[in-house]
C-alpha cells in the first residue's frame, strides 16, 4: 500500500517539479514589423495562436504569454520549456526563439561646465577652444524635447526634477504616469511627464519584489536611475554637493528644460547588496521600449549593457532601437564597463550612439603621508579625518588562514584577521570585489583607515567613493611606492587626510580604465564606440532611499552623489542630443550622430593626444571619434546621413538575412554591399591584405557655396586616398559622394598583426569634418 501511494505521488509531483524547473522566458522574434495598424489585442491573439501550437490548452497558452510587443519588436515573450521553444522555432514565419538573457545590467556638476555649456562659468576647456553662441540659449535649454530614460526608476522629489516655470506638457505626448508603492500621479509633473515600470520577467525569475529591496513602482530605491535622468535633463540647482561637501556647485543636466519619461525595467537582485548592481531582463526592457516608442519620446537614454556582446538577432536593445530608428527616435547607449580588455563593448548596432567614458578636469585630492615623510597624493570623496599617524599594513599580510594567494591583498569579505588589523591602516589592492566592499571589510576587522591601490589595468584612473572610514585611492605607481615603503621598514606608519575638491585638473579628459573597448566583434567593419563623454566621478541627483556607497551597512542618506561608469557618460550624450534636436528638429538621428562624431576632440586640455588611464595615447577603440563637443556639433558643416532603409540594406549583409526577408516591405538585393559601405562617420577594416574601396556620401548643411579638401593621417603601413579629393558644394542640402581607397604599404616595414589608427577629414574655410579609422594589418 505504501509503495502504491509513493508511486502515485511521484506521478503527480515529478511532472509539476519538472515543469517548474524547465520553464523559462523566451523571446520569440517574428522579424521586422508588418503589423500595420493592428491593435494590441489583435497582436496578442496572433501570439497566442503560435503558443497554442505547443501548449496543451488555450488557458496554458494565455498564462504563458508575458508580453506582446507592438512597437519595439515584432514578437512576444513567453514562458516555455526548452522542448516547446524548439518546436516553436521550427515554425514558418518565425525568425528566432532565444532565451531571455536576464543578464543586462546598468553601467555604472562639473561635466557640463567642462564641455562649455554652463552659462555662468568663465573657464572651460571647451570655451577656450571654441567660443561661439551659447548653445543652451539657442536650444532654449532643450525645451519640449522628450528624453526617455530606461533604468532603475527615479526619485521624483529631487530638486533636479522640479517643474517650476515650465510650460504645459507637449501635446504630442501619449504616455501615462503609472502609480504604485510610494508613487502616484502627483509625482509626475511638467518635468517628469511620464513614468512606468515593468517586472514580469523579473518576477518570473525571482518572485515578488521584496519591499525592503525595491519599490513596486517607478520610484528608485537604488540611485542609478535618478543619477542618469538628472545628468541628461536635470534642472539647474545651485549650492549642491555630494556627501561631505564634495564637488559643491550648481548641478544641471545637459538639457535642463527637456521633459523626462521614466521607464523602470531594472531591479534590485534579491539578497544582494545594491552595490553589486541590479538586473534588467530582456522581456521587461522590450516592454519598456515598446511603450517609450508609442509614447512619443524623441531620445532614449539607455545606460544598460551586457557582459558580452550579442549578435544582432539576440540583441533586444539593438532590435528595439532599429524600430525606434524607423520613427526617427535616437537611442543612446553606454559602451559598458568591461575594459580594458579588447572586444568587450555592448550595444554595437550602427543605429545606436555607443558612448565610452572619460574624465573631467576635477579631482578630489586626499593625500596619505608616510612615516618616512613621503606624501602620496590619492583621491577620495570621504570626509573623515585621522588625527595622528597609525600603523600601516598590507592586506596580504593580515589575512585569516585559507585565503587563496591570488586574492590575499584584495580585502574580500571575511578575509582580514581582526587580531592583526585592529587600530591599523590597511592597504588593499584593486581587482576582485567592490571598492566600497573593501573599505567595509577593513572597518569590520577594526581598521582605522583604508588605502586602495590601483592595479596596473586601472593606471591613473581613480573612481572615488564615499567610504565608511578615512580612505584614499592611489594610482598604480603610487600604490607600488606605498608597498615598497611597507617592505622597507619594521614599523611602517601613515596618516590619511580627508579629500578636497580641486578644479582645472590637467590633463583632461583621459579615458577611464573601465570603459569597454573595440574592436566591434559583432561587425568588425563598424568602428565602435562612437564617442566618449564624462563618466568618471560625476555628481548628479540620487535616491534618498539609497546611501552613497549602496552598501546595506551604510545608513547615510544623500540628495546628490558622485558615481562612475559609462552609465554616467551615456546621459551626457543624450542631453547633448536633445539640445541638437531642439535646434534642428528636422535632423535625422544619423545627422545628430554624425554631427557629434565629426566635431569631437582628440586632444586634451594640454593640447596633446587624449591618453588612457596608464598615460599612453588612447585609440578610437576607446573614444571612438573623440570627446564630444556639443557646441561644435550644432554647426558641423557636413553630415553623413543614413536612412532606415540604409540600415535594412546593411542588415542584408550583417545578417541574418532572414531578419529582413520576413519583412513584407523590404527585400534584400541578390548581392548586397559590404557593411563597410554603410554611410557611417568612421570605418574599420579588420583584415587589410589588398586595396579596399569604401564609398561615402556627405550632405552640405553648412554654407551654400563651399569647398572642402581631403586630408588623412592613416595608420602606419597604410595609404589612404579619396576620389574626388575636392568637394565643391553649390547649395545647402546638396549631397556629394566620394570613394576612399585604403591600401597596405610595406615601405618602410611596420609592425603587423595588430590594429593601427588614424583619421581622415574634409577641411573647408569654416569647418573641419573628421572621421576616425581603424585598420588591421595581417
Amino acid at each position: 500500500m505504501k509503495n502504491t501511494l509513493f508511486c502515485f505521488l511521484l506521478l503527480i509531483v515529478v511532472p509539476i517539479l519538472a515543469s517548474s524547473v524547465e520553464k523559462k522566458v523566451y523571446i520569440v522574434y517574428l522579424g521586422l514589423h508588418n503589423n500595420g495598424e493592428k491593435t494590441l489585442h489583435e497582436i496578442e491573439k496572433t501570439h497566442i495562436s503560435y503558443l497554442l501550437s505547443v501548449k496543451e490548452s488555450e488557458e496554458d497558452a494565455k498564462s504563458s504569454l508575458l508580453y506582446s510587443y507592438k512597437h519595439s519588436i515584432n514578437g512576444f515573450a513567453a514562458k516555455l520549456t526548452p522542448d516547446e521553444a524548439s518546436k516553436l522555432s521550427g515554425m514558418d514565419g518565425l525568425l528566432s526563439v532565444f532565451p531571455s538573457h536576464g543578464k543586462h545590467s546598468v553601467q555604472t556638476t562639473r561635466s557640463w561646465e567642462f564641455v562649455g555649456l554652463d552659462e555662468g562659468d568663465s573657464y572651460s576647456w571647451e570655451k577656450l577652444k571654441m567660443g561661439g553662441e551659447d548653445l543652451l540659449s539657442k536650444a532654449k535649454h532643450g525645451k519640449n524635447v522628450i528624453i526617455g530614460v530606461m533604468d532603475s526608476g527615479l526619485w521624483p522629489e529631487s530638486p533636479s526634477f522640479s517643474d517650476q516655470g515650465m510650460d504645459p506638457t507637449p501635446k504630442s505626448w501619449k504616455g501615462i504616469c503609472q502609480g504604485g508603492v510610494a508613487f502616484n500621479s502627483s509625482n509626475c509633473n511638467k518635468k517628469i511627464i511620464g513614468a512606468r515600470y515593468y517586472l514580469k520577467g523579473f518576477q518570473n525569475a525571482y518572485g515578488p519584489v521584496n519591499a525592503t529591496e525595491d519599490y513596486l513602482s517607478p520610484r528608485d530605491m537604488d540611485g542609478h536611475g535618478t543619477h542618469t535622468a538628472s545628468t541628461a535633463a536635470g534642472r539647474q540647482v545651485s549650492d549642491v554637493a555630494a556627501f561631505g561637501g564634495f564637488a559643491k556647485g550648481t548641478a544641471s543636466g545637459g538639457a535642463p528644460l527637456a521633459r523626462l519619461a521614466i521607464y523602470k525595467a531594472c531591479w534590485a537582485i534579491p539578497n544582494q547588496p545594491k552595490a553589486d548592481g541590479n538586473t534588467c531582463f530582456d522581456e521587461d526592457m522590450l516592454a519598456a521600449l515598446d511603450d517609450a516608442i508609442a509614447d512619443g519620446v524623441h531620445i532614449l537614454s539607455v545606460s544598460i549593457g551586457t557582459a558580452k556582446p550579442l549578435p544582432f538577432e539576440h540583441d533586444v536593445i539593438g532590435l528595439a532601437a532599429l524600430e525606434a530608428a524607423k520613427r526617427n527616435i535616437l537611442v543612446v547607449c553606454s559602451a559598458g564597463n568591461s575594459g580594458p580588455a579588447p572586444g568587450t563593448l555592448s550595444n554595437p548596432a550602427p543605429w545606436i550612439i555607443t558612448v565610452g567614458a572619460s574624465s573631467l578636469d576635477r579631482a578630489f585630492f586626499a593625500p596619505v603621508k608616510l612615516g618616512n615623510g613621503l606624501k602620496l597624493i590619492g583621491q577620495s570623496v570621504t570626509p573623515y579625518n585621522m588625527k595622528k599617524m597609525s600603523p600601516l599594513v598590507y592586506a596580504g599580510d593580515v589575512v585569516v588562514p585559507g585565503v587563496p594567494l591570488n586574492v590575499t591583498g584584495q580585502c574580500l569579505p571575511g578575509s582580514l584577521d581582526p587580531n592583526k588589523v585592529k587600530g591599523k591602516i590597511v592597504v588593499c589592492t584593486r581587482g576582485a570585489g567592490l571598492r566600497v566592499g573593501k573599505g567595509l571589510e577593513v572597518k569590520r576587522a577594526g581598521g582605522v583607515g583604508f588605502v586602495l591601490a590601483n592595479a596596473k589595468a586601472n593606471g591613473d584612473e581613480i573612481a572615488c567613493d564615499a567610504h565608511l572610514l578615512p580612505a584614499t585611492t592611489l594610482t598604480y605607481d603610487s600604490g607600488i611606492k606605498i608597498l615598497e615603503y611597507i617592505n622597507s621598514t619594521k614599523n611602517p606608519m601613515a596618516v590619511v587626510s580627508p579629500g578636497r575638491t580641486v578644479l582645472k585638473y590637467k590633463p583632461a579628459p583621459f579615458m577611464a580604465g573601465f570603459t569597454s573597448r573595440g574592436p566591434n566583434v559583432v561587425d568588425p567593419n563598424i568602428l565602435k564606440p562612437d564617442i566618449t563623454a564624462p563618466g568618471l566621478n560625476i555628481l548628479a541627483a540620487w535616491s534618498e532611499a539609497s546611501s552613497p556607497s549602496k552598501l546595506p551597512e551604510d545608513k547615510r542618506s544623500v540628495k546628490y552623489n558622485i558615481y562612475s561608469g559609462t552609465s554616467m557618460s551615456c546621459p551626457h550624450v543624450s542631453g547633448a542630443a536633445a539640445l541638437l534636436k531642439a535646434i534642428h528638429p528636422d535632423w535625422s538621428i544619423a545627422a545628430i550622430k554624425s554631427a557629434l562624431m565629426t566635431t569631437a576632440a582628440i586632444t586634451n586640455s594640454l593640447g596633446r593626444a587624449i591618453t588612457d588611464a596608464g598615460g599612453n595615447n588612447a585609440t578610437p577603440f576607446q573614444f571612438g571619434a573623440g570627446h564630444f563637443r556639443p557646441i561644435k556639433a550644432v554647426d558641423p558643416g557636413l553630415i553623413y546621413d543614413t536612412s532606415y532603409d540604409d540600415y535594412l540594406l546593411y542588415l542584408c549583409t550583417a545578417g541574418p538575412k532572414s531578419l529582413i526577408e520576413l519583412s513584407s516591405t523590404f527585400k534584400c538585393p541578390p548581392n548586397p554591399p559590404s557593411t563597410l559601405n554603410l554611410n557611417y562617420p568612421s570605418f574599420a577594416i579588420p583584415n587589410l591584405n589588398t586595396t579596399v574601396t569604401i564609398t561615402r556620401t556627405v550632405t552640405n548643411i553648412g554654407r551654400p557655396k563651399s569647398k572642402y579638401f581631403f586630408s588623412a593621417k592613416p595608420p602606419p603601413g597604410v595609404r589612404v586616398k579619396a576620389s574626388p579629393s575636392i568637394l565643391q558644394f553649390k547649395r545647402i542640402g546638396e549631397k556629394l559622394s566620394f570613394n576612399i581607397t585604403v591600401s597596405p604599404i610595406n615601405d618602410p616595414p611596420v609592425k603587423k598583426s595588430e590594429y593601427g589608427f588614424g583619421w581622415y577629414s574634409w577641411d573647408g574655410r569654416y569647418y573641419h569634418v573628421r572621421s576616425p579609422m581603424a585598420v588591421y594589418l595581417p
